[in-house]
Formats: C-alpha cells, sequence, structure tokens
C-alpha cells in the first residue's frame, strides 16, 4: 500500500511510466533495428550541405545565361524510336487487356478485403495497394511516364457508364474554373490522413476503396469524365506529377498513324514546363510536407513533444489522476496529430512562397511572385521522389516481394494458383548502413538536380547570368535546410505510436 501511495502522489511518474510504454526505444528511422552510423549525424548533415552548396556554384559557373535564356518548345536532345504498324497494333491491343486487368485489380484488392486473410501482412490488398501500386507503380510512372492517364480503373468503369449513358460521359454541369485542383488537393490530404491514423485493416482497405470508387464515379457523372479525372481524382494527379521527371514520351502523328518514343533527359520535361494553378503547387507542397510528417510523426522526440513537453499545459483539462486523464489525452494526441498534418503543407507553402519573394527582390524581376513560384514548383519535384524513395522504398524489399506468393493465395485459403504460394515466406531483413547510405545518396540526390533546375528557370527568367546567380541565393539557402532536414528526420529514432 505504501509503494501505492506513493505512486498515486506523483502523478509526473506515473505519466513517465506511461510514456515508456507508448515510446519504446532503441529502433532507428526506417531501419527497424537500432543502428549506430559510422561517424557523427552532424558530419552527414554538414557534408551534405556542402555537397548541395558546392554543386550550386559548379551549376553557377558552368552554365551560361546562352544556354536558357530562351528555351526551346522541346527539348533538343532525345533519341526517337519509331514503332511499326503491327507493333502498334500490338501495343494498342495489350493497352486494352491492361485495363481490363487493372479493374480486375481494383474488384480483387475489395473482395480480398472483405473475404480473404485478417492479417495485414498476409492479405492480397494491403500489399499490393499500398506497396505495389503506391510505391512500385508511382516509380514507374516517375521513369517512364502517367500511364495511368489510361490505366486508371475507375475512368475505365466510367467510360463503361458513358457507354451505356453517353449523358453520364460529360456530367450534368460543367467543371468550376474556381475549383482547379482544390478537390484533389483536399482528397489527397484526406487520403494521407487515412494511411497514417485511420489504423488500416484489410477490410477497412476495401471499405474505404469501395467508398472512393462510389464518389468518383458520383463526380464524373456530375462533372464529366475528363474534368473529374483531371482535376479531381488524386491519384491521376499524383502520378501526373511525379511522370515530369519521365525519361520517355510518346509522340503520335495523326496522318500517318506513326507512334514514336522519344527517350530524354529525365530534367527535359521539367525545363520545359510549370503548372498553371496555384492548387498544384499546393498539391506539389502538400506531397513534400506529408512525407516529411510520415517520417517525422512516430519518432521519439514527436511523440515526446505532446507526452513529455505539452501534457503539463493539458493537466488542468484532463486532470491529475493518469489514468482518468490518458483517454482524454489520447484523443488531444489525435487532434495534435491531425492538426499538424493539416498545417504543415501551409507552412511548407509560406516558407517557399517567402523565399520566392526574396528572389524576386534581389533579381528585381517584374514577374508576381506567384508566377515566380508556379515557374519553380516543378524545380521540388525531384525532392519529392527523393522524400519518397528514401521513405518507402525498403517497403519494396521487405514486403513488396511477398506479392509473389500472396497473387497464389489471394484469400488466404490455401489456394496455390500460379505455383507461388510458398515463395519468399521467410522475412526480408535488409542491411540497415545500405538503407541509410541510399537515403543518404537520395536525398543529397535529389537535391542537387533541384538546384540544377532552379538555376536554369532563373537563367532563362532573369536574362543575365549575374541576376540569375544571385536570386538563387535564397532558394539555395532553401534547398540545403530541406536536405538538413530531411537526413535530420530520418536519423532519429523511432517510438511506438498506437
Amino acid at each position: 500500500m505504501t509503494y501505492l501511495r506513493i505512486f498515486f502522489c506523483h502523478p509526473k511518474l506515473i505519466f513517465t511510466c506511461l510514456i515508456l510504454f507508448f515510446c519504446q526505444m532503441g529502433n532507428s528511422h526506417s531501419f527497424g533495428q537500432t543502428y549506430t552510423l559510422p561517424v557523427p549525424l552532424t558530419l552527414y548533415l554538414y557534408g551534405a550541405a556542402a555537397a548541395v552548396a558546392t554543386s550550386f556554384l559548379i551549376f553557377a559557373y558552368f552554365l551560361r545565361d546562352d544556354h536558357t535564356t530562351t528555351i526551346p518548345a522541346k527539348p533538343a536532345s532525345k533519341i526517337d524510336i519509331p514503332v511499326n504498324a503491327s507493333l502498334h497494333k500490338t501495343l494498342r491491343l495489350t493497352k486494352l487487356w491492361l485495363k481490363i486487368f487493372s479493374v480486375l485489380m481494383l474488384l480483387l484488392c475489395i473482395a480480398s478485403g472483405f473475404l480473404g486473410n485478417r492479417n495485414p501482412y498476409g492479405n492480397f490488398n494491403m500489399t499490393f495497394f499500398w506497396v505495389i501500386f503506391l510505391l512500385a507503380y508511382a516509380y514507374s510512372c516517375a521513369l517512364f511516364g502517367n500511364s495511368f492517364q489510361w490505366l486508371n480503373p475507375w475512368r475505365t468503369i466510367a467510360n463503361g457508364l458513358g457507354r451505356i449513358y453517353p449523358r453520364y460521359r460529360l456530367g450534368l454541369t460543367t467543371y468550376p474554373v474556381k475549383l482547379s485542383y482544390w478537390p484533389a488537393v483536399l482528397l489527397y490530404m484526406g487520403f494521407i490522413w487515412i494511411e497514417l491514423f485511420g489504423t488500416t485493416t484489410p477490410r477497412s482497405l476495401s471499405e474505404y476503396l469501395l467508398a472512393y470508387t462510389a464518389l468518383t464515379l458520383f463526380f464524373c457523372g456530375f462533372f464529366g469524365i475528363e474534368s473529374w479525372c483531371r482535376y479531381g481524382e488524386f491519384f491521376n494527379v499524383f502520378f501526373s506529377l511525379l511522370s515530369e521527371m519521365r525519361i520517355t514520351s510518346l509522340a503520335s502523328n495523326k496522318q500517318s498513324q506513326e507512334l514514336t518514343i522519344c527517350i530524354h533527359s529525365p530534367v527535359a520535361k521539367l525545363n520545359h514546363s510549370q503548372p498553371k494553378e496555384l492548387s498544384l503547387l499546393v498539391f506539389i507542397l502538400s506531397m513534400l510536407a506529408s512525407t516529411a510528417f510520415d517520417g517525422l510523426h512516430e519518432t521519439q522526440l514527436w511523440i515526446r513533444s505532446f507526452w513529455v513537453e505539452l501534457n503539463p499545459y493539458l493537466q488542468p483539462y484532463v486532470g491529475k489522476n493518469p489514468f482518468v486523464a490518458y483517454p482524454k489525452l489520447r484523443t488531444f494526441y489525435s487532434v495534435y496529430q491531425s492538426a499538424w498534418l493539416l498545417i504543415l503543407p501551409v507552412l511548407y507553402f509560406l516558407v517557399y512562397f517567402s523565399f520566392i519573394w526574396l528572389c524576386k527582390r534581389i533579381a528585381k524581376s517584374n514577374l508576381s511572385t506567384r508566377e515566380l513560384s508556379l515557374h519553380f514548383a516543378y524545380s521540388l519535384l525531384p525532392i519529392v521522389l527523393a522524400y519518397h524513395l528514401s521513405h518507402y522504398y525498403p517497403l519494396l524489399q521487405t514486403q513488396g516481394i511477398k506479392i509473389i506468393s500472396l497473387a497464389s493465395d489471394p484469400f488466404g485459403m490455401g489456394a496455390n494458383i500460379f505455383g507461388t504460394a510458398n515463395w519468399f515466406r521467410a522475412p526480408i531483413i535488409p542491411n540497415v548502413e545500405t538503407i541509410w547510405h541510399s537515403q543518404l545518396a537520395l536525398i543529397v540526390g535529389g537535391h542537387i538536380i533541384s538546384v540544377y533546375i532552379a538555376h536554369l528557370q532563373a537563367l532563362s527568367l532573369f536574362g543575365s547570368r549575374r541576376q540569375a546567380l544571385l536570386s538563387q541565393l535564397p532558394m539555395l539557402v532553401l534547398m540545403v535546410a530541406f536536405t538538413v532536414l530531411g537526413l535530420w528526420i530520418l536519423s532519429l529514432p523511432m517510438g511506438t505510436s498506437n
């Protein structure tokens, strides 16, 4: 009883115990096991910052204003590969079958969630949707272009309904111009909230997919298929932005019906295009912010920020009795997490807009800050891809390979359709040192590419080499800050947030 009295008379002791239960020590971020860096983290951060800064000096010296003062309409350096008629016909037939396949995969994901294995790691829909679709397929779009424009299963279903009811294809009303990409931004942030806080299970994922299918088909019928798939269907917007970095493009001659595959530099498209809507810039910054938040919100530092640092200020509202306060604190913590998920893209936007304003002031440009922010928007996409790859690519090694066995038994009923049900059953543990240095290379490489693209844009916008150089000093500071922030988040030890 004496021990209990001491325990209950010291609420801080109880909260400390709860925190220790809530926040488990010893996992290095993204590794799943403890890893001690071979040199202090500060050396990595200084080295990464120096690499980005040095790349800026190299680009400033070697890139001349006569290179890009007037950017041509199409990239000059490319390889054209003509496609003969028979291969073109085969590709069109393959495209049709792939559309059918995408619809079948959507239906299989929904069905396996309702009828299949309840174990998330043993259910087909969890691995296929979260790892194969959102990771592997996203990276393929970044390399080879947005095939989702025609592979989109929701669009295929909508077009099927449009064949039956032609009025459905056009929609009941014209899509409002003012809405722009804002529906896609809102749906994307809602999707990220579900991913991070929705405690998704195979069944709930099927319910979400079913609800999203109904929502998409409704708005396709309301605004028209083309309009909604372009502005509101956020998966298409997501893959379309990633595909701006592609290395291949298709060109067709309508008169001769000839098809040509163009192979070009991955930065060529980024250099020759820009978003025309502010909402699309916000979508890009939301991609960047949400990935950073995903890496941050389960770290020990983040968990302690609420349960240790903020907790004393909440005691007047929740009380000092820990057993009574804990359920209320859990609710506050959920609100705290959700609020930061929404606030962070706003902060990223304000920071980005402020640095663009500085660029404008230094370069004495006649263009508005809004126009300049759109011109430099696509220079952020390599950072988005680098963040995405560095945070999530280990999942392709550990869980993505399991799709081979899951495909033979999608419902977990002991089937072996393709004879691969017993393949890759053993856990795959990647080398943590390799992962860390791969993440380091991705983060630094992505920012160097962004610095290069931003400098080319500055040369084309501001005319003189001196103006371009001076205007990019604020952007260099921003890129270095993003580099250091990205590596710092990846290095943070993980806690456990339930």
